[in-house]
């Protein structure tokens, strides 16, 4: 075999590994696109993905966050309060409205919350009862009233359904051409939350929470000084 020979055939198996390397290569690209199609960020429209929008509250004036995807349409508003004026933490909540203008019916999970790219586990919310142990509430850390923010007592934040960490294998169901609303509560856990100006106490840094629904990510982010203050 003359040289030229042994150079040709020493590289049908480099070619041979490129193109199987690059079928890899375009395989994992079309994977990747896929997943982050399945996230709609608000505020990040792309083609092909969810629109977002904001309206205002005709009654408080306050922002309510939208994103709209093939005949559904994610509705975000978010408060803070503090249980009692001498604790450092506040409580922060927010309300998820679904509806499902579509024919299917649609599964709803928690998605997980940041606080400045900090995870933080979401609060079991009790309701109110005569047979509720207030004294076990109180002393428990990962327990909270809904009776006793002002939130969820003066309207602001919906009741209807509440999302935490236990809820991810019991899917809530939307119906079709129907909706539901689901809310959560977590602690800020950093020890100086607020801000205080001449223009009041608001939230410092960015709350960050995903909603799924029927296997999309809706993500919604809230700049601290644009959360409500729906305490008393």
């Amino acid at each position: 075999m003359n040289t030229g020979s042994m150079r040709i055939a020493g590289l049908i198996p480099l070619l041979g590994l490129a193109c199987a390397l690059s079928a890899f290569a375009q395989e994992d690209a079309v994977s990747f696109k896929t997943e982050v199609r399945g996230a709609f960020v608000w505020g990040e429209d792309v083609p092909g993905g969810a629109i977002s929008w904001t309206v205002q509250d005709p009654l408080t004036g306050t922002s309510i966050r939208k994103l709209g995807h093939a005949g559904v349409e994610v509705s975000s508003r978010m408060g803070f309060e503090k249980l009692r004026r001498e604790q450092v933490q506040e409580l922060v909540a927010y309300t998820t409205t679904i509806v499902n203008n579509t024919d299917t019916a649609l599964p709803v999970e928690y998605g997980g919350v940041t606080i400045d790219g900090h995870t933080v586990p979401p609060l079991s919310v009790v309701r109110a009862s005569k047979s509720l142990d207030r004294k076990r509430i109180k002393s428990n850390a990962k327990m909270v009233e809904s009776g006793e923010l002002y939130c969820f007592v003066s309207g602001f934040l919906s009741e209807e359904h509440f999302l935490t960490m236990d809820d991810r294998s019991s899917r809530i169901i939307v119906d079709p051409r129907s909706s539901v609303a689901v809310s959560s509560v977590i602690r800020d856990p950093r020890h100086d939350p607020i801000l205080c100006s001449l223009d009041g106490c608001l939230p410092k840094g960015t709350v960050r929470y995903v909603i799924r629904v029927s296997g999309h990510d809706y993500v919604f982010i809230w700049p601290g000084r644009l959360i409500a203050n729906c305490g008393k």
